[in-house]
């Protein structure tokens, strides 16, 4: 079994970060609420638990608190910003409101580099985020280090192996962050890195064959990296026993359907079907413009027609998905009560009872990154493992206000110049996402000497890490400016081009 560190989440916008940052270091992370009882908790056989920062004050009468019996367990700890207030309340220690707030870049001063901040250099740059400040230690630990505004910035015990930091070594700002990570997980925990996309591999393939046994499977097989890597995945485990399904749903990108086929039918030689539902899709959805609306009818639809294709293969027991962890990050509270969803994942929520279907989802621990290194590993051609996200509505949350086949083909014909230009100007494997989003608006031009009223497209490219967060490319403006020409001279029906230059957040990155 895997290595792995628990991180507790308490509600911070960096909890996915703390993730990503143990797996970097090839220790495997998972995050569960902070609500988790310890025996959650310990069923996991965690080598660290790390408790993550936190918007409330450990002091409130409603603040969010562990099941305290962690610290008994015997298992290393280590509290980060909210997670250091948590130690010192269970502790005896004492926080208060500090009557100057401490956010952004702080010159952290260390008075023992041991343990926890060993060879960490005596006088470095943190990030701060906070608006309380811990000014008497809990029994039995030791300050570490200090910034003029936090005067206990580091605590330990080193014979509990309990540790807290008052900032937050996960961000970039703070340049020698990964040395905390590094030292809690390799001198503290004692832990392995023994976590790689090989091991990944080898550990799925095996769980997937004991949990599906003779069973079989079906997967909606989109041609994105998710769906991809999922597929070829299950089908190194299973075989024959796996028929991907793949909805034509008039959605997709130029000439989609025909690459998936050569790819996955032809090279990898997996059990496919082939569904026309365009017609089906665009029906359902004629004249309607709610981008959560669109989102529905084509999740409601889509396991309408899938379920009648699995139907037709026999007793089948398992849909497949290519679920990843940011999806189950966005659609689910950390505080177990209603959330306020950024937007639906049509892959999280539950299955129709209809369909009595089990759910494998393989790759639900996994971010975009990881998922993209395990479909190399399997030796997924690079036109599919690199390529970049793919909506699950497809081009329908791309087209804003009413979808028609005359608007379908206007975006599929440019988007597929984007793509051509930046693979052909280099510029595609630096970007996380580059696409077009046809405007629900026209606007007046000249071609000639005639007046033309068409569509208006825009150009979206961003980059990014893992999609949580994302800047806007800054791509040059001469390759901008040929861009442009070639989509008004070559689309006919967009005679203008614009750039967003929005960043997420506030935006995200589809427009819908």
């Amino acid at each position: 079994m895997t290595e792995s560190v628990v991180i507790l989440d308490f509600g911070s916008q960096y909890t996915q970060l703390i993730a990503r940052r143990v797996r970097e270091q090839k220790v495997f992370s998972k995050i569960l609420p902070f609500h988790a009882s310890v025996e959650e908790i310990m069923s996991e056989e965690p080598k660290g638990i790390i408790l993550s920062g936190s918007p409330a004050n450990v002091y409130d009468k409603k603040a969010p608190l562990p099941d305290f019996r962690i610290f008994d367990a015997g298992v290393p700890v280590l509290g980060i910003c909210y997670g250091l207030q948590v130690i010192s309340h269970f502790f005896k220690g004492k926080v208060h409101k500090s009557p100057r707030r401490e956010y952004g870049a702080a010159r952290l001063h260390v008075s023992k580099a041991d343990g926890l901040l060993h060879k960490y250099p005596k006088t470095s740059t943190c990030w701060m985020s906070h608006g309380d400040k811990l000014d008497r230690l809990p029994k039995g630990f030791e300050r570490l280090a200090h910034t003029a505004n936090a005067p206990v910035a580091v605590v330990g015990d080193p014979e509990r192996r309990i540790y807290g930091v008052q900032f937050h070594p996960e961000v970039v700002h703070t340049p020698d962050g990964a040395k905390i990570i590094s030292n809690f997980l390799f001198r503290i925990c004692r832990a392995k890195s023994t976590w790689t996309p090989r091991s990944f591999v080898e550990e799925s393939v095996e769980t997937i064959q004991e949990q599906v046994g003779s069973s079989k499977v079906v997967l909606g097989l989109s041609g994105g990296v998710d769906s991809s890597v999922a597929a070829v995945l299950i089908h190194k485990a299973i075989g024959k026993k796996l028929t991907c399904i793949f909805v034509d749903n008039g959605l997709l990108r130029l000439e989609e359907a025909g690459r998936i086929k050569k790819a996955f039918r032809g090279h990898f030689k997996m059990n496919m079907k082939f569904v026309d539902a365009r017609k089906e899709f665009l029906t359902a959805l004629r004249r309607v413009r709610s981008p959560e609306k669109k989102r529905k009818i084509i999740g409601h639809t889509f396991i309408d027609v899938f379920d009648r294709a699995a139907k037709k293969i026999g007793a089948v027991k398992y849909l497949a998905q290519g679920t990843l962890y940011p999806d189950v990050i966005e659609s689910v509270s950390v505080f177990g009560g209603p959330t306020s969803m950024i937007k639906s994942h049509h892959n999280v929520g539950g299955l129709p009872a209809k369909m009595k279907l089990k759910l494998l989802e393989p790759l639900r621990m996994l971010f975009k990154d990881e998922v993209r290194q395990v479909g190399r590993t399997l030796g997924i051609p690079s036109e599919f493992v690199d390529r970049h996200p793919f909506p699950g509505p497809g081009l329908a949350v791309r087209i804003l206000g009413d979808i028609t086949e005359e608007r379908l083909d206007l975006l599929k014909a440019a988007d597929a110049i984007v793509i051509e230009e930046i693979k052909k100007g280099g510029f595609y494997k630096d970007l996380w996402q580059a696409f077009g989003v046809l405007l629900p608006i026209k606007s007046v031009g000249v071609m000639g000497d005639e007046r033309t009223y068409e569509n208006a497209l825009a150009i979206r490219a961003v980059t990014s890490q893992d999609g949580m967060t994302a800047d806007w490319a800054q791509l040059p403006h001469d390759f901008l400016g040929h861009l442009s020409n070639r989509i008004i001279n070559e689309v006919r029906g967009i005679n203008r081009v614009c750039l967003d230059i929005s960043s997420k957040p506030p935006a995200t990155i589809e427009w819908e």
